[in-house]
């Protein structure tokens, strides 16, 4: 058994919590505590009603989550939230969000471990959000089919691909989440090739007047690595077993900006 505050506080330096910013509604950190004890460890890309009558099945008491309880912003505790803060109170569950801090973490962070699985490798930051580069870019010469077939493989699922750059890659870009609306930006970088989660539908027309290819792994499927690898890391350190609530949301195009 781990006590709680003392595994938050763990985390809370590991990813650099209080330095790193974000969209207000994030909330990064503990968002929910429990009575503090620490005995299994639960993973979620997004916490939902689903996602937390799951924890309480399986006894998790500490739930990491990429999207957290705020994202609707300020509301009544009323339906949805109010479902989700009365099984978390009375299973016991402690809720952690971390959002841009686990995008861009070095070791765990979404966007290093996607890069990992597709190869490639000298990737360096960029594309500034928030004050914090949240992207990853790598030259790498590939087979556009190629770098579409691993990224099908890292995402164990369907991918969506507008071709509209060259067959062979000189220079792909890395953002997980929704970061398609950011094709203007990431075309100044000389990138050819974007890999992301999601986009809007202007995005694949500026794809191709960009002459750029742009690559969706869906937004929940490319930020399952996070909380995985940040899970795998504190059931390491700390002996506790953790385990994944799986519960994919399909999402490859949206308006928002969000990552």
């Amino acid at each position: 058994m781990l006590f709680l505050p003392r595994i938050v506080r763990y985390i809370d330096d590991y990813l650099r919590i209080r330095e790193i910013e974000d969209w207000p509604n994030a909330v990064n950190g503990l968002q929910i505590e429990n009575s503090g004890r620490v005995t299994k460890i639960g993973a979620a890309v997004d916490v939902s009603t689903r996602v937390l009558t799951q924890a309480a099945k399986k006894q998790i008491d500490f739930l990491i989550v990429h999207h957290g309880l705020f994202w609707p912003g300020l509301r009544p505790v009323t339906g949805a939230l109010w479902r989700q803060l009365k099984l978390a109170l009375e299973n016991d569950i402690a809720l952690y969000s971390a959002h841009l801090p686990l995008d861009v973490h070095p070791k765990v962070g979404n966007n290093p471990r996607l890069a990992r699985l597709l190869g490639l490798k000298l990737t360096q930051p960029f594309l500034e959000e928030k004050g914090q580069l949240v992207g990853l870019k790598a030259r790498a010469s590939l087979p556009l089919e190629e770098l579409a077939r691993r990224l099908r493989r890292a995402v164990a699922g369907p991918i969506k691909s507008f071709n509209f750059g060259p067959k062979t890659t000189r220079t792909i870009g890395i953002i997980t989440g929704a970061a398609g609306s950011e094709i203007d930006k990431v075309a100044q970088e000389k990138i050819d090739t974007l890999i992301t989660g999601e986009a809007p539908h202007w995005a694949a027309v500026a794809a191709e007047e960009l002459e750029m290819n742009l690559l969706l792994g869906g937004h929940y499927a490319t930020e399952t690595f996070g909380v995985k690898a940040l899970a795998a890391q504190l059931s390491k350190r700390s002996k506790i077993p953790w385990i994944f609530i799986d519960r994919p949301r399909g999402m490859y195009s949206s308006c928002s900006s969000r990552s």
